[in-house]
């Protein structure tokens, strides 16, 4: 019998509780050709930007395919489906002219879902800024949080009356990091801490894109934020002052703002414009729950005298601390660790950080990259974390839902098509067929919340 015939079934979660799994739009939807050009399509025609040298150009070929992904949904048996909508897709130049052909796509969209019982539930924004705003200066100026708002009423306005849980940015602190600040990711910008002013931007597109959103009648509005504990690399003071210095850039920075109304001490006076204070009333926007995406824990020390590499990254010697493998931790094909007690220390640590300031809490990513359709170590993966995950409700965390990423393998940014995070397999190698093949975790999930509703 293998292992996970044998394990224990999961504990029960409460009956409302939301399931669902998560797409991003450039990731998976393919058809380049009728949509504008975005960040990503400028990065990735780069030679050696990608480690394996493709392109996004057709991916899953999600925007012909849909139907089928919606049937493998449907069967998955989750209650929701995280998709993103593709800004270029909807306004090929970022603003101005809007594109009837790539709205009517996400109309087919929701209405397949509607009909399969599956609820939608839109992202505005997962990395793909439209190129004609990024060559005006992009997140670094404060134009295109305004852009990004009139785009929110507009794909609100469309979709708006069938969807009604929406998400307004995904991981503004990747993009930041890796798009702007260590170039590692489009629009592939190496500012360090001149990149300050994106992240600052991007929180106010969030609560510009709320206020725009509450205006058009929607009434459950969350952001999804990646977080993950920092465990510094000693008991030094200077390992632990460097650790603290990376917990307020990855998670401080990205939800003081919009959970408590401020920046971090010391970080206000270095963001951009007149008036942080009257940016910070929008930031602040109430939401109606905050979502987290989740991936592992980073023990960080202080920096080392050159530069690293850490997960596929290459560090600048510059930066005030220097993130360190974790040793004695299983890893993802990714080369993450994976340690499902860092999950229950995030969400119990975040009751502690913000008590009764923290929205209700969904769990808008959780997954791992493995190769293959018989895929245990997945089933290991998920199967801890929700674990950690119920282990930190019973601590009295309120979590809404819980989202697996990815319903299909997809094109994994600068890693191409080398790492597979899917519940579905996609047959890469025959980009006419990419015929899709639901992997043992698929099988594995569809049996796990048939249990959560006898």
């Amino acid at each position: 019998m293998a292992a996970s015939d044998a394990r224990e079934p999961l504990p029960q979660f409460p009956r409302e509780f939301l399931w669902g799994v998560s797409t991003s739009a450039h990731q998976i939807e393919g058809a380049a050709g009728l949509r504008g050009p975005s960040v990503w399509d400028a990065f990735t025609a780069v030679p050696g930007r990608v480690k394996d040298g493709t392109t996004a150009d057709v991916a899953c070929d999600h925007y012909h395919r849909y139907r089928e992904d919606v049937a493998l949904i449907a069967e998955l048996g989750v209650d929701a489906y995280r998709f993103s909508v593709s800004w270029p897709r909807v306004l090929p130049g970022g603003s101005g002219e809007v594109s009837a052909a790539g709205l009517d796509f996400y109309d087919r969209l929701v209405d397949e879902l509607c009909a399969a019982g599956v609820r939608p539930v839109p992202t505005l924004f997962h990395w793909d800024t439209p190129l004609a705003l990024a060559d005006r200066g992009g997140w670094r100026l404060r134009d295109t949080a305004e852009r990004f708002a009139e785009y929110a009423a507009v794909v609100a306005a469309r979709i708006g009356d069938r969807a009604q849980k929406w998400i307004t940015l995904n991981e503004p602190a990747e993009h930041t990091l890796l798009g702007h600040a260590l170039g590692q990711h489009a629009p592939g910008e190496h500012l360090l801490f001149d990149a300050l002013p994106v992240a600052h931007h991007q929180l106010l597109a969030h609560g510009l894109a709320v206020r725009a959103l509450r205006a058009a009648g929607v009434t459950d509005i969350g952001i999804a934020n990646s977080h993950g504990p920092t465990w510094p690399a000693s008991s030094s003071a200077a390992d632990t002052e460097a650790a603290d210095f990376y917990d307020l850039l990855l998670n401080r920075l990205f939800a003081d703002p919009i959970v408590l109304g401020r920046y971090p001490e010391g970080i206000a006076e270095l963001m951009p414009g007149d008036d942080v204070e009257a940016d910070l009333k929008v930031i602040a926007e109430p939401v109606d729950w905050y979502g987290i995406n989740f991936y592992q824990p980073t023990k960080v020390g202080a920096p080392l005298p050159t530069a690293t590499e850490f997960s596929g990254l290459t560090l600048p010697q510059e930066l005030p601390f220097s993130p360190r493998e974790l040793d004695d931790y299983p890893r993802t094909d990714f080369g993450w660790p994976v340690v499902p007690e860092a999950f229950t220390e995030l969400l119990t640590g975040l009751g502690d950080r913000y008590g009764d300031r923290l929205p209700p809490l969904v769990i808008t990513e959780n997954g791992c990259s493995y190769e293959g359709i018989d895929d245990q170590r997945r089933i290991d993966y998920l199967d801890g974390h929700l674990r950690a995950l119920h282990r930190a409700m019973e601590a009295g965390i309120d979590v809404r839902g819980y989202f697996v990423w990815s319903l299909l393998d997809n094109f994994e940014w600068a890693e191409g098509y080398r790492q597979r995070f899917g519940l579905v397999h996609v047959d890469f190698a025959d980009p006419a067929a990419l015929t899709r093949t639901p992997k043992a975790s698929y099988a594995w999930l569809r049996e796990a919340l048939r249990a959560q509703r006898p």
